[in-house]
Parts: C-alpha cells; sequence; structure tokens
C-alpha cells in the first residue's frame, strides 16, 4: 500500500503520479472561492456519508456535532444539529462566540469521523480510501489546517490521503506535515494544446469561462482574457454568476465564497457586494471561522463608504479585529480597533471599542495590563449607563459591568467582581421575561459560578453550574467545571461520571481529554488514563503537558522507554522546561544512572529553584552517593515550599541519621508521625533503627 502523496505540478484536471488509487478515490476541489472554509471538506463528507449512515449510524451520530458545526448543508444526509442557547439565540442576543481554536477541535472531530470510517471498511475486506484535496495552495486556513491533521494523523494502509496543487506558500503547519509525512511527485507543467490551453477561442468566451469557474481557473488564457476585459464586461458577467447561484438556493458554503465573491466584483460591490460579504462575515462569526471573517472585513471595509454606511463599516472592522485575536493577530487587531476610535465619534463605538481593547489588555497582550483594561472598560461602562434608550441603556450597562466583573478578577478583587455579577443577574431579571437574552444570563450564571469556585463556596458553585448542565447540556465546560467540584470533594466517580458525559456530547475538546486522563489515574484507571493522554498526543502531539503526565504515569508503571520517549519529545519543543528536566532526571534516577540523574535534575533546579519535586529527587541522587548534608539542604528547602510534609520528613531523617545527626533525624520522624498521611510502619522502623 502506498504512503500519502504531495503531487505539485500539471493541469487543474486528474494528475499522474497517484496510479490504483483512481478507483476508490474521492477528489474533492479546495479552493476557497467556491465554498469559503472546509471546501473539500465537505466534498469528502459528502462522498461517505451516506454509506456511513447505511452501516454504522452510531458512529455518525457519536460525531454529529463536529461534522454539522462549520458544514450545515450536511443536515439533508444526517438531519439536525443539536440545539445549544448559542445557536438558538437571535443574532441581537448573541453574545457567545467561538474562534480558531474551537474550528480545530471540529476538525479533529471530523478526522477521528474518517479515520474510524477507513478502519471498518478495510475490516469489512473493503479497499483503503483514497481522498484527493486538490488546489491546497488556494483553499482557505480551515482547510488546510484540516488537511495537515488528517495527513498527520491518518496511517496510510487505512486511509491513503493525495495532496495536489501548484507551489505556492502554506501554512507552516500543513508545510511540515507534507514534508514529514508525504513522498512528493512533480507532475511538471501542462502540455501544450490541453484543455487547460484554450488561445483560439475568443477573449469573451475565456472571460465568461472564468467568472463561470467562480475565478478559481489556472487556465492562463483565461485569466489573461478575464484581466483584460473591459470593467463593464466583467461586472455583467459577475452579475449573471451570482444571479445562477442566487436562483439555485445556495447554503451558506456558496455565500460565503462564490456569491461574496462575484457580488464582491459585481455591477453594485457598495450596495449589492457589501451586504453579500456582511451576510458572510456574520455568519462565520457564529460559527468561528476567524481567519476568513478577517477575510471577508478587510474586504468589506474596501468596498465600503465610513460615512455613508458607518455601522456597516464598523462592523466589518470590529469583527475583524475581534477574529485576530485567536489567530495571535494582536497587533493588527489593536490597529482596527484605534482606526474605528479616531474614525468615528459615536459614542457606541467608542463604547463597544473601549470594551475590546480593554479586553485585550486583561487578557491577551503580553504582558497583561490589568490597570490599563480597567481604564478602557471604565469608559465602556460610563458609556453605557448613559445611554438615551431605557432598553439599550439596561443591556449595555450589564453587559460592559460584566466586563468590569472579569477585569477585577484579574486584578484579585474577587469580591468586587462577584457583587459586580450578581448585580447584573439582578438587574435583568428584575426587568426582563424569562426568555429574554437567555444566552447572556446563562453567561453571567456561569461567571458567577466561577466566582463562587475560587473564593471557596463550592455548594453554591456546585449548583450554578448544575443549573447550567441543565439550561445547556451541549456547553460542556459547565459539565467539566462541576466536575472539578467533585474532584476537590474527593468524589472521583462522580467527577469521571460528568467528564464521561462531556465526552459523549462534545467535539474532542483536548483538555477535556487531559482532565479525564488525570482524574482516572486518581481514580486508579490506568488503562482509561492511557487512552485519553494518547488520544489527546494524537491530536496535539505538542502539548507537552498531557507527554508529562502520560510520562509520569508511565514510570509509575515502570515502562521507563516509554516514558523516556514522550520526555525526550517534550524536550525536543521545549529544552528548558524544569518539569521535563526533572521527569528526566526522576527517570534515570529509577534506572540507576545516578549521574546523568544528577545532571538533569541540576539543570531543573537552576531553572527553577523552587520546583520542590526536582529538589526532592536532587536529594535522593546525593543521599544515593553518600552527599548526606547536600541532601539534607535540598529536603529542607522542599520543606520551606511545601510545608510539613511526612514523607519528606521521613526522607531528611534517614538523611539526619546517615549524617550522624540522631536526635534531628528522631525530630523528623516523631514530627512526621503527627501529620496526616504517614507511613506509621516505616517510620517507626526508622525511628527504631535510629534509637539503637
Amino acid at each position: 500500500m502506498a504512503g500519502h502523496r504531495r503531487i505539485t505540478g500539471g493541469s487543474p484536471t486528474p494528475r499522474p503520479g497517484y496510479a490504483g488509487t483512481e478507483e476508490h478515490a474521492v477528489v474533492a476541489r479546495c479552493h476557497q472561492r467556491l465554498r469559503g472554509p472546509y471546501t473539500g471538506v465537505d466534498t469528502v463528507l459528502r462522498a461517505v456519508l451516506p454509506e456511513a449512515v447505511r452501516r454504522w449510524p452510531e458512529l455518525v451520530e457519536h460525531h454529529r456535532v463536529e461534522l454539522l458545526y462549520g458544514i450545515p448543508e450536511l443536515a439533508e444526509l444526517i438531519g439536525p444539529a443539536p440545539r445549544t442557547l448559542a445557536n438558538a439565540s437571535s443574532v441581537k442576543e448573541r453574545t457567545r462566540f467561538f474562534g480558531a481554536g474551537m474550528i480545530r477541535c471540529m476538525s479533529q472531530g471530523i478526522v477521528t469521523f474518517l479515520l474510524e470510517y477507513a478502519r471498518r471498511m478495510r475490516s469489512s475486506g473493503e479497499p483503503a480510501p483514497c481522498m484527493v484535496f486538490d488546489e491546497v495552495a488556494e483553499a482557505e486556513p480551515t482547510t488546510q489546517e484540516f488537511i495537515a491533521l488528517l495527513v498527520r494523523r491518518a496511517d496510510p494502509r487505512q486511509l491513503q490521503v493525495v495532496v495536489r496543487g501548484a507551489e505556492g506558500a502554506l501554512p507552516d503547519e500543513l508545510a511540515r506535515v507534507l514534508d514529514r509525512c508525504t513522498e512528493r511527485t512533480d507532475a511538471g507543467a501542462p502540455e501544450p494544446g490541453s484543455a487547460t490551453s484554450r488561445s483560439e477561442a475568443g477573449s469573451a468566451e475565456l472571460a465568461e469561462a472564468y467568472v463561470s469557474g467562480d475565478g478559481t481557473s489556472s487556465d492562463p488564457d483565461e485569466l489573461l482574457a478575464y484581466q483584460q476585459a473591459e470593467p463593464a464586461l466583467r461586472a455583467q458577467l459577475h452579475d449573471r454568476r451570482a444571479q445562477e447561484l442566487e436562483d439555485a438556493s445556495p447554503g451558506w458554503g456558496v455565500r460565503v465564497g462564490a456569491l461574496a465573491y462575484h457580488r464582491e466584483h459585481g455591477g453594485d460591490p457598495s450596495g449589492a457586494g457589501r451586504l453579500a460579504l456582511l451576510a458572510a462575515q456574520r455568519y462565520c462569526v457564529e460559527v468561528g471561522f476567524s481567519a476568513m471573517v478577517v477575510d471577508l472585513g478587510l474586504r468589506g471595509r474596501a468596498v465600503t463608504d465610513p460615512d455613508a454606511e458607518q455601522h456597516d463599516f464598523w462592523d466589518f472592522t470590529q469583527q475583524a479585529a475581534h477574529a485576530c485575536v485567536p489567530l495571535d493577530r494582536l497587533d493588527q487587531s489593536m490597529e482596527l480597533y484605534l482606526d474605528l476610535l479616531q474614525r468615528f465619534p459615536d459614542p457606541k463605538v467608542h463604547m463597544m471599542t473601549s470594551y475590546s481593547i480593554a479586553m485585550l489588555y486583561t487578557r491577551f497582550l503580553r504582558p497583561r495590563d490589568h490597570d490599563q483594561a480597567l481604564r478602557w472598560q471604565n469608559n465602556a461602562a460610563a458609556i453605557a449607563g448613559i445611554l438615551p434608550d431605557p432598553a439599550e441603556r439596561l443591556t449595555f450597562s450589564v453587559f460592559h459591568d460584566n466586563g468590569l466583573a472579569l477585569v477585577e478578577m484579574h486584578r484579585g478583587n474577587l469580591g468586587r467582581a462577584l457583587e459586580l455579577v450578581e448585580s447584573c443577574m439582578a438587574r435583568l431579571d428584575a426587568q426582563l421575561t424569562g426568555d429574554e437574552w437567555q444566552l447572556h444570563r446563562s453567561q453571567l450564571l456561569y461567571n458567577r459560578a466561577r466566582l463562587l469556585t475560587a473564593t471557596g463556596r463550592l455548594d453554591e458553585a456546585f449548583a450554578d453550574y448544575s443549573t447550567l448542565v441543565d439550561l445547556d447540556p451541549y456547553y460542556t465546560d459547565y459539565l467539566s467545571e462541576r466536575a472539578r467540584i467533585h474532584r476537590t470533594r474527593g468524589d472521583f466517580a462522580a467527577a469521571l461520571a460528568d467528564y464521561d458525559r462531556a465526552v459523549q456530547l462534545a467535539p474532542p475538546f483536548p483538555e477535556l481529554y487531559y482532565n479525564r486522563g488525570t482524574a482516572r489515574v486518581e481514580n486508579g484507571d490506568t488503562r482509561g488514563a492511557l487512552a485519553d493522554f494518547g488520544y489527546v498526543l494524537e491530536m496535539e502531539p505538542d502539548d507537552v503537558d498531557t507527554r508529562l503526565a502520560r510520562a509520569e504515569l508511565l514510570l509509575d508503571l515502570e515502562e521507563f522507554d516509554a516514558a523516556e520517549a514522550d520526555v525526550t519529545a517534550g524536550l525536543e519543543l521545549r529544552p528548558a522546561d524544569p518539569r521535563l528536566l526533572c521527569m528526566r532526571g526522576t527517570i534515570l534516577l529509577q534506572r540507576g544512572a545516578l549521574a546523568e540523574a544528577f545532571e538533569a535534575l541540576n539543570s531543573a533546579v537552576d531553572l527553577d529553584p523552587d520546583y520542590p519535586a526536582a529538589l526532592l529527587n536532587r536529594a535522593v541522587v546525593h543521599y544515593q552517593q553518600d552527599r548526606y548534608q547536600a541532601a539534607v539542604q535540598d529536603l529542607t528547602a522542599t520543606l520551606d515550599l511545601v510545608g510539613d510534609d511526612p514523607d519528606v520528613l521521613l526522607n531528611r531523617g534517614i538523611a539526619y541519621q546517615a549524617e550522624g545527626r540522631r536526635d534531628l533525624a528522631l525530630a523528623d520522624f516523631d514530627r512526621a508521625l503527627t501529620l496526616p498521611g504517614a507511613d506509621v510502619p516505616e517510620l517507626r522502623e526508622q525511628r527504631e533503627h535510629c534509637l539503637a
């Protein structure tokens, strides 16, 4: 069975270089002008879902959320998506939005579905499926990220992936994956006289062909004819194609891709073009297609008169600025916000922009500046409090007081933050009916629950989380937070029940599986924990925290080679991480390689002198190499950090005894015997040995 392939060059018609796959291949064009984000992914899913629904409906049901989240048109094949408060709220009341991180999680879920589908096909004796993604360099970043995940995770013996397209700049992740996981074939330049070279055709016909192909043609004659056509002819062709698409009742993919493109370049770019771009951007905002939101926002600004259409210009700009944040384009985000403040004296523009800048300072910019955030957020709250319309004054004042509560929480003023949130809740409850602004009211309740948890009022927080779980069960953060309280109380069975329910309802959030894995460790379910950690690392192999957690578990199982492999992989990503160096030293200590263990542990302590685990394990190395005084010093430093710990006192007592300071050894043994969790038989044995 061949491995994954990357084919460059050639024509946009089926290229050579993947012989033996044509019969079973699904060929998907990925050019973003066709259907925006997930162009190509939708083609693959439309090809496999009918068979999957027929043979394995429970597999489709398990992945329903991910399959429909960014491609709602698939509902015609598998039925509707589950209802959530967010997707059921009106645009006016929508105050919860997601970004690129959520989309990556959804893509991971779709990849998991395809891998399991392929495994079942192979187990049934079917040939391994082959999925061919074409025009990848022209794909929208969501599709490019999806292809990177699929190529990296797919075993080509189960599911072969072929990536085709001309040379072009690719995102770093996709470029690295293709270099590492695919065999490259250069198909060469298109042959003269092929279907892609039609210079004998009239220029108007070639220009029309380019527009009819939604601007995706790689035929140089078509592109040249389009570029040289009269502007009026180009606009006419775009309008005609746009109407054809409208008449076909397009789904959101076409509206975001081809339809917005044609209206933007048609005869009325500042009218029909602006409205098409605005509708496409609003949809992408609701879903969380961050890169597409920025693209549409900048294109929308270009066709919008900021004086005649101030609100739409503001909408394009502020949504693009918001979407820059999850893409880590913070400077561009701030630049767009400041542009709005400079352009418009409108109080609402300044109110909402001040809030957005405050969130940058308190949540995202490094270093964070919570005092600067407070200045901006006070400005937003002040403007909200003097809005002339009573209904707007109520809702915006509550929204911005909630923003103030977040800033105060970050400043450490938990009591003030809780006071603000509860005031917001009381004002809405007093003036709104039960079904108004449900989503935002649920967010206020969530914020109160988190603050109650932070202030130690766990019973009240637990009740709030339980209310939220019943209100919006598919927003599984509530289940995870409630599970955290169960764990604090020591009820690991209840915590696992909440995690299990979240896993069944949610797309595969890596953090959710990591948290369930750590809870399984605490509950003694080693196999389950390894499965959860393994799934996280299959999805996100650069997750250092999960590598560390799995290495620790493997060390407890005395699987030293596997533990060391995780630590080595982690250190390749973070060579100066004291936790990883400490774990390497601990593994080497268990292996008996004392000199190498000391070197690693010493490096960990140099990087973090207040890291108890590194000090404790270095003390063990000191002791085993007869450096008893150094062992005592490290153990004393550990106790200064962690307080009285019976195991550390036991070890220091043993070190004191080896040093000949029996009075101090006895003092440590006696002190340890009074503490909960002490190893009483070992302490008594060591005490008797010391007295003897």
